[in-house]
This record gives C-alpha cells, structure tokens and sequence, in this order.
C-alpha cells in the first residue's frame, strides 16, 4: 500500500518552472530515495509534500499521504499533520535547532504543540526518543544544548523531534552531507532501522549514489525538475539507461591522475605538537582543567607533495589546522614552514603566515558578498609588502581565474551569480594568486555534488601540473582523500594513529581505528547484472 502518492506535480516559482510532471510513491516500510545534483528539484519535491512552498510559487498535480490530499487541506489542517503525520530532518542540525532551548524542550515542543499528551508525558516522551535515537540519559540529559553536541549528536536530536509522534512518513534532506563517515553509517543504520521498527515510509534526499546504494528500496533520479529514471535500488544501479544517472554514477567514484611528486624536500615540518585548551572549573576554589586537542603530533610534508588528513569530527583536525596557519599558539613543540618558525615566542611569524592559503568548505562564508570577485581574490596582496597595481594587478586576476577554469570577466561579478561549483573555484583562485608555498584544503569539497565535486578534483589535478602545487587536503571523504593524495595521516584523539602511502593504507590498513573508518565509508555497488525484473 503506498503511504505517499505524488502524481503530475508541476512547481513554478516567479514564473519559472521548477517541478515538471514529477510522479512517485513511498509505502509503508519502503526507503526511497531521490537524487540527483542541486536544482535538480529534490528539496523542492520535499518542500511541496511539507506544504512549504515560498510565496509567489504556483502549482498543479496530486500529492496524496495516506489518503489525504494535501493540496486542498488548509494551512491549519496542514500544521497539524506536520510532526504527526509527516516528519522532516534538515540537512543542516544547527540550523534546525534553537541554541537557546535544551534538547529536551525541543523534543518536547513538538508534542506539546500538537497537545498530543501532557507536559510530564512529554518530556518522557522526549526522553525515549533520545534513547532511541542513541542518546542515553547519562551522557545526554535533557538539560543539554545543542552547542555542547557534535554534528551528528546534533542531527539525532533532529531525528528525535521528527519521530517524538511517530509519524506515517519521515523526510530526510541530505542528512549526512556534512558528518564523517562513521557518524554518517550511524545516522543510516539509525534511519533503517526506524523505517523497520516503526513501519514508516522514508524518502531520503542525496546527491551520492553511494550513500543509499545499499540502503533504499527504489532510486529515483531527478534532473532539472524532471524525473528521468527510476527503479529498484539493485536493478537500476545493474541497468541504467540514462545517460544522466550513468554520470552520477560515475562522478561519484571518479578517480583523478596526480602527477609524480618531486624528490623530498621538507617545506612543512611539524614536531611533537602539544595543544590545549583550559576547561571550566567543577568548583569556586578548583583548579580548572585541561583538554588535549592534539597531542604530541609530528610529520613532515615536502615540497610538491599532496598529503591527506582523515579523521572523525572532534578528532583535532581543524585545531591542528589552526596552529600551522599560526592562528593558535602550541602548548609544546614546534611548527617550521621552510625552516622559519610559524611561532615567535607566542606571537604568529607573519613572514611565514604570508606563503600560507586556506581553503574553506563553504565558500560562500568565506567571501563578503558586497564586493565583486577582483576584490574577494586580491585578499591575499594585503600580506605582501609590494603588493601589484594597475596592469599588473588585472593580469594576476585574469591569469588565477583562467588557471582555475573561469573567464576574466568574471572579475566584475559578485559572489552570488554563480553557483557552489565555480564559488569554489573563486575561492582556489584566492589561494593561488600570490603563489604560496603551501596551501591547506579544509572539507574543501564536502558540500558539493557529486559532479561538482569531480570537476573540482580534476582542477586540482591540472593545478597541480602546472604550479606544482604543495597541500595538505583535510577531509572525512575518504574516497576523495584517497585520489588526490600521495600520502595520508589518520587522526584519532588528537594523535596520527597511522600514516603512509595513501594506496598502502587504504589497501592494507593496520591500525584498528583505520580499519573501522574505512569500513564505515559507503561504497558504490559492483554494476554487474544480476537481475533482468523490469525497471518499475
């Protein structure tokens, strides 16, 4: 029996099509999952079942739940199905949840307002769900905020609200785009089993293939607001017929060519690193403590080489980040960027700061969007002493944004006109225009399609060619890690647990920590046929 049933449904916003004739059905107990790269209409497709269209959006067809068609309910009727009927987790928890309210007011809420039981009930009620959710009542009390979780604590409380009713179907928006590998097979693990235990129908929105190859029932693959394949999960992935779902495909396990690194020379040597952070006092006359972010790390990254830093969130990747960008100062040993100390004293050594860039994972973050994009990459030129005017400012500008695959003329642009993909290459751009020695990739791809995605890698690729390019590229995509370095690091707890050859640890892991986030990273389905059922 099918739970939900769209038919026909067509979505213009401001007099532009967004959904044209889009069909599909979740049942009970069946994960569903719609892919495909951004404006393909998969959050749109969500939004029009929520009933959360923005305003000035028209639309036609049928979206039936449970026998309700939930185009003619009022915006009152709609309100009360939403939490009790139908669930929704968002792709991004911090966003989703109120920073000044407990995890248990939250959860709680969402019973109260649909005065599904009394307060004390609720609040048992939240308590369970947080149990269910794997939040136990000793670690994770309901007094706690969503600022003292990590990512993924933080997206089971989503969860926990969106089941606290236990509704027919739960939506899932890109649920796991942005947490490790390990937490993310935990959300997963975690939404199949829900799907089982409770009977509800889910449809789980992604742009990786990957992610649900092994987990939903039927795939369906939207493009510019179309639907343009559908099937069972194995079926489709066996026997893909459009041309579109083959690149997904593709691009999610796309492999790129690196160009042999030169002979070692050491240009970023870090020594026994200490850094530590002062916690809060348990008492008035207590002495307060200390929590180790990274402890006692050392390797060596050479001139020309591309090195990989992998590790779950918490794990002191970004804290050892910061202190070889000279942004934090170490408890104890040393950092040295061609042989000059990051660190004078407890003050950052700007003559070494200046040959370092950084790229970050959101690129649109990290530009102010009231300047055009020849202002956002000359940045760096503050750093320099002499930094270029007049002509040759212009041929600097022209020559980083052709190097990374873009137009001059996008000079004169503002941030905004373009999308996630080429704001990526605007932010590669800014690293590269004073030609550092090194430059520092932080989850520089994560949020970005899968298609996107490889198109970035295969810049950085040719970059790599032509500026023999040094980096270190920090991620928990091991699958990216694994393509576009020469060698990793694993970090665990603030200490390198294993490093290497990046094919040899990959291969023929030996620390058990390696081993565990390696078998946690979803993996794309061998295409060999093995069923000739029609596609559905």
């Amino acid at each position: 029996m099918n739970l939900l049933t769209i038919t026909d449904l067509n979505l213009s916003i401001h007099k532009s099509d967004i959904l044209r004739d889009v069909s599909l059905t979740v049942g009970q107990g069946e994960i569903v999952a719609v892919t495909g790269e951004s404006g393909s209409g998969k959050s749109m497709t969500a939004l029009a079942v929520m009933q959360l269209l923005p305003d000035l959006s028209t639309s036609s067809g049928s979206i039936q739940l449970d026998g309700t068609e939930l185009t003619a309910v009022s915006e009152a009727d709609m309100c009360a199905l939403r939490g009790s009927a139908v669930g929704m987790v968002f792709q991004e928890p911090m966003t989703a949840l109120n920073p000044v309210k407990t995890i248990g007011d939250q959860v709680a809420e969402t019973i109260l307002i649909h005065k599904a039981m009394p307060p004390a009930r609720a609040k048992e009620r939240a308590r369970e769900v947080l149990e269910r959710v794997g939040l136990s009542a000793d670690k994770f009390p309901l007094s706690r905020f969503p600022h003292e979780l990590s990512g993924g604590q933080r997206q089971r409380v989503v969860i926990a609200m969106a089941i606290a009713l236990r509704p027919k179907l739960l939506i899932a928006d890109e649920p796991t785009t942005a947490l490790d590998v390990t937490t993310q097979a935990q959300i997963l693990d975690l939404l199949k089993g829900l799907v089982k235990e409770e009977n509800m129908g889910l449809l789980m929105i992604t742009h990786d293939l990957a992610v649900v190859s092994d987990m939903a029932d039927r795939i369906v693959v939207m493009r510019r607001g179309e639907i343009v394949e559908t099937g069972a999960t194995k079926h489709l992935l066996a026997h893909m017929q459009h041309p579109y779902t083959k690149m997904l495909f593709a691009a999610s396990g796309h492999l790129v060519n690196l160009p042999t690194p030169p002979e070692p020379t050491p240009l970023l040597k870090v020594q026994n690193a200490v850094r530590d952070y002062q916690l809060p006092r348990t008492s008035l006359f207590a002495k307060p403590g200390h929590y180790r972010a990274v402890n006692d790390v050392s390797f060596t990254l050479h001139r020309g080489e591309r090195l990989g830093l992998v590790g779950e969130s918490g794990c002191g990747k970004s804290t050892l980040t910061r202190a070889i960008l000279g942004l934090e100062p170490l408890q104890g040993g040393q950092i040295h960027l061609d042989g000059a100390p990051v660190f004078s004293g407890h003050s950052p050594n700007l003559d070494v700061r200046r040959k370092m860039q950084v790229v970050f994972q959101d690129p649109f973050g990290s530009f102010n969007p009231r300047h055009r994009v020849d202002r956002l990459i000359t940045e760096p030129f503050f750093l320099l002493d002499t930094p270029p005017k007049g002509i040759a400012r212009k041929d600097a500008i022209a020559q980083a944004l052709t190097a990374v695959g873009l137009h001059p003329d996008d000079a004169y642009k503002y941030i905004h006109e373009f999308s996630g993909g080429q704001r990526q290459r605007i932010a590669i751009a800014r690293a590269l225009i004073i030609r550092p020695e090194l430059i520092l990739f932080d989850e520089a791809v994560s949020a970005l399609d899968v298609s996107v995605r490889a198109q970035i890698l295969d810049l950085l690729a040719e970059l790599c060619t032509a500026y023999d390019l040094t980096y270190l590229f920090i991620s928990h995509d091991l699958s990216v890690v694994r393509t576009v370095t020469d060698r990793v690091m694993v970090m665990q707890a603030g200490e390198i647990v294993e490093q290497g050859v990046t094919e040899s640890v990959f291969t023929n892991p030996q620390h058990p920590y390696t081993k565990s986030l390696i078998a946690a990273a979803p993996r794309l389905p061998d295409l060999t046929p093995t069923s000739k059922e029609p596609v559905q």
